[in-house]
């Protein structure tokens, strides 16, 4: 049963990622047809061919290795300075250049002189090359709030699921109390286990961030309203200043750091709490946030990676993942034994959170990736606006071709870096707990 459960994760998990990548396609179809640029094809995958099928102009299609997708449009670069679609040269740079411009022609019919990409005005290129991260950007939106709204998520509860005996500081090894130590203030007020923290101070508290805020922020006599047995009771305790954990701005703990704030000694209960519009856009921007730090922070995790990879070395929680760790992942989250909606949930967060990468991912203004041919396409929009400012000669489009050999060196890393995460993914992979 765990093995079937392990491949039932990772083919929904493979399903979710062909979804999102021909998703991502559709947004710079539906725009390039739009905007009258002609598509020769269609494709979910690379490698062969495993199905596709001829409608109007365009051939749609499904390829064997599910690990990207592509659309071809007419015409990508403009010709060379010669007017020339192609003009062969020993150079190996212009090559490169030279070969990239003239796949952009393949396929180039009578009448496709009016449907090529780059005779399209700058703001619209802008948006096809937009279109396909967007598309990814909605699904994500739509995901995480869906989730968040619908199922919920497991979060601290203002429910009490134990109450320390002692006062101990946080930093402390063990939880045992020493000798002569002051019973908490949770303890001396009569706060017990499966107790509903509904108010402090006659403040309502509605979910764990506002108790926590409150109770830190306090120190001497407070009054604590709580649920127990369907009743209301007013408890009364004395709050004391002690060692607490640190927490950053997105409440998330600091490893091994701690502040001085009010104590009152209590653990909260878990439990999948749906969350609200607004605390679901709050985490959604945590998320987005989140994602962009860590995009940042891809290169210094290179070393750690190694080490997982070759030398047995810890795989951290927040390595990178590849298309092989997420499945697996997906594969994990049908054995846990948790209920069936949070298995679709976790799953969903998990199609969500590619959806995210690949937005954030593809945004870079680098070519190979969308980004760099929006770059491209500002810069010309630039260059010609500035043209007319000073009375100067339209300069024309901007040849994104000649950043060809950067493309390369750009896709070069790319592939490295991804056989890296492939290897870290087999040998040593992040796991959940």
């Amino acid at each position: 049963m765990t093995a079937l459960m392990t491949v039932l994760g990772i083919v929904v998990f493979v399903v979710g990622l062909l979804f999102s990548i021909a998703w991502h396609e559709l947004g710079h179809l539906s725009t390039a047809k739009m905007f009258g640029i002609r598509v020769p094809q269609y494709m979910v995958g690379f490698g062969p061919t495993l199905f596709s099928r001829k409608k109007g102009d365009t051939e749609y299609g499904i390829k064997a290795i599910p690990l990207g997708g592509y659309i071809r449009m007419i015409g990508m670069f403009p010709p060379g300075e010669d007017g020339k679609i192609s003009a062969r040269s020993t150079s190996p740079w212009r090559g490169m250049i030279e070969d990239a411009r003239s796949a952009a022609f393949e396929e180039l019919q009578p009448g496709d002189e009016s449907r090529l990409f780059y005779t399209r005005k700058p703001w619209k290129r802008v948006i096809v090359m937009f279109a396909g991260p967007f598309m990814n950007l909605v699904l994500a939106v739509v995901l995480f709030f869906g989730v968040l709204m619908t199922f919920g998520i497991s979060t601290e509860t203002t429910q009490v699921h134990s109450v320390q005996d002692c006062v101990v500081k946080a930093s402390a090894d063990t939880d045992k109390c020493p000798k002569d130590a002051p019973k908490s203030p949770a303890n001396a007020a009569g706060l017990k286990a499966g107790d509903k923290i509904v108010a402090f101070n006659g403040s309502a508290t509605p979910d764990w961030k506002t108790v926590s805020k409150d109770i830190r922020r306090t120190t001497g006599p407070a009054t604590i309203t709580v649920e127990r047995d369907g009743k209301r009771l007013d408890l009364h305790a004395n709050l004391i200043e002690n060692q607490v954990q640190k927490y950053d701005g997105k409440g998330n703990p600091v490893q091994g750091q701690y502040v001085t704030a009010g104590f009152l000694g209590f653990t909260p209960a878990r439990g999948v709490v749906q969350q609200s519009f607004g605390q679901s856009a709050d985490r959604m921007g945590d998320m987005v946030q989140s994602g962009v730090e860590s995009l940042v922070s891809l290169p210094g995790k290179i070393p750690d990676l190694w080490n997982a990879a070759f030398d047995g070395g810890e795989r951290k929680a927040d390595s990178p993942m590849g298309v092989v760790g997420a499945a697996r992942v997906g594969g994990e989250v049908f054995n846990l034994h948790i209920p069936p909606s949070q298995q679709i949930a976790m799953m969903l967060f998990l199609v969500a959170g590619f959806n995210l990468s690949l937005f954030l991912f593809n945004m870079l203004p680098l070519l190979p990736l969308d980004g760099g041919h929006i770059a491209g396409a500002l810069w010309e929009s630039l260059r010609r606006a500035c043209a007319r400012v000073f009375r100067r000669p339209d300069p024309g489009p901007f040849d994104v071709a000649k950043l060809m050999p950067v493309a390369y060196v750009v896709a070069g890393i790319f592939v490295c870096f991804t056989l890296l995460v492939l290897i870290a993914d087999v040998v040593n992979p992040v796991r959940l707990t």
